[in-house]
């Protein structure tokens, strides 16, 4: 008796491991969030992008700290010398392999003091070059967390529209089998049938259509969220709509915070602070120079000169440069940089008018869908009636078969319709949490 309870016991052990390993996961919004936070590449790239500009921005990218330069240059010499003198004093004079050597050594210190504040202008280019990364960043960011919300809505959609058609199917199901009933004891006609069988099949053939939409839809998001394409889960059903979205909050926030308002404004102050460093060129350049240099001389035999010594020099200054005259070369490249600026200027302005654009049409959008949402829920409520009523008169013979195939096709047309009013409504929710800078809140 126990072997026989261990035997199932164990069994029903195996059955549910089994089962365990091949149920897909169920996956929530906020966990594929986190997962795209985590994974994607393109926010990968955008943060690595953030990290590059930091890396730049130090003081000594902007020229603020002086830059100092050694030197050793360690020099040898063989000689071979056979030197006869005119007077008969000195005898001859002969060195063969002598090796004379010297080492010189410096040090060199050039430091810009003053450069018509060029110095300090690059600085804040380059703290505002981070700034523009990082709005740059959060565009990318609240981009992908956008595509991610709208993938995942959209598997709901197609999961709760396979659902739509497997109600269907039950319907057709039934319709067949009444149908094979009455013709199997002669009350009802072979065409009647047949033409049941063939609803049936379509509906059949729409169904696993539809679960492939499903599994395609569940691929787009395992892309976004950079895992195995092949990974099966099931999206939560709930499907939540904010029906008290503001227009004028939203267009307050989104003038204060959206990101691709704030890159535009990065950029018009990137090319004022261009325009301010080109005329900063124009003033004269100040060095504090400096150095220290060391030669030490080792020669080798018994000539004349000297035999070894060495020389230490420190040297100090102050270098002041200017250009006189460059072909005005300068003030061309001041009245470029202008421009250039009065570009950026033109372009914030222009993204800020495309924004409110975009913003306006999707609030309308949204009031839209969610007035088109209620009224799909009054079809879907009237045609579940119809279906129904119709599926029973057609079961004791009032209906006719062709009664019911159209208040069941008007079912699942109004079934769909409701599910597609849902997605469309979110999606306009979710393009205004994306414009309002709202989305990762």
């Amino acid at each position: 008796m126990y072997k026989k309870i261990a035997l199932f016991a164990s069994c029903f052990t195996f059955c549910f491991s089994l089962f365990a390993q091949t149920a897909p996961e169920s996956l929530s919004l906020e966990d594929a969030i986190t997962l795209a936070l985590e994974k994607n590449y393109s926010i990968k790239v955008a943060k690595n992008q953030v990290r590059l500009a930091e890396n730049d921005n130090t003081r000594a990218a902007a020229g603020m700290l002086p830059l100092i330069t050694g030197l050793v240059q360690p020099n040898g010499l063989f000689n071979f010398s056979n030197q006869r003198f005119f007077d008969a004093v000195r005898p001859p004079l002969v060195q063969r392999g002598i090796f004379n050597r010297n080492v010189n050594a410096n040090v060199q210190l050039t430091w810009t003091i003053f450069n018509g504040r060029s110095m300090q202008i690059t600085k804040a280019r380059l703290e505002e070059l981070v700034r523009a990364g990082e709005s740059q960043a959060q565009v990318t960011i609240e981009g992908t967390i956008a595509q991610v919300t709208n993938a995942y809505y959209s598997a709901v959609q197609q999961k709760q529209q396979a659902r739509s058609l497997e109600d269907a199917l039950t319907i057709s199901r039934e319709r067949r089998r009444l149908a094979k009933d009455r013709y199997d004891i002669g009350q009802g006609s072979k065409v009647e049938y047949l033409t049941a069988q063939v609803d049936f099949n379509a509906d059949t053939a729409a169904l696993i259509a539809q679960k492939l939409t499903y599994v395609n839809t569940k691929t787009q998001l395992n892309q976004l969220l950079a895992r195995s394409l092949d990974v099966d889960f099931v999206p939560n059903d709930t499907l939540l709509l904010n029906r008290d979205l503001m227009y004028e909050s939203l267009r307050d926030q989104t003038l204060r915070e959206n990101p691709q308002l704030l890159l535009a404004r990065n950029n018009s102050l990137i090319a004022n602070l261009d325009v301010r460093n080109q005329k900063a060129l124009l003033w004269p350049t100040v060095n504090v120079v400096g150095g220290y240099t060391y030669n030490l001389l080792r020669n080798g035999g018994s000539g004349f000169g000297v035999r070894s010594g060495y020389n230490a020099n420190l040297t100090g200054g102050v270098q002041v440069a200017a250009v006189i005259f460059d072909g005005l070369n300068q003030r061309r490249r001041i009245q470029g940089a202008k421009i250039t600026e009065e570009i950026t200027n033109l372009q914030e302005a222009d993204v800020k008018v495309q924004i409110e654009a975009a913003l306006q049409q999707t609030y309308q959008n949204y009031r839209n869908n969610l007035n088109l949402l209620d009224l799909e829920a009054l079809n879907v409520k009237t045609a579940e009636q119809n279906v129904s009523i119709a599926l029973e008169r057609y079961k004791i013979g009032v209906a006719t078969p062709l009664e019911l195939r159209e208040a069941q096709r008007n079912f699942i047309a109004a079934q769909i319709r409701l599910i597609q009013a849902q997605l469309t409504a979110k999606t306009s929710e979710i393009e205004l949490y994306r414009l309002s800078s709202n989305i990762m809140k």
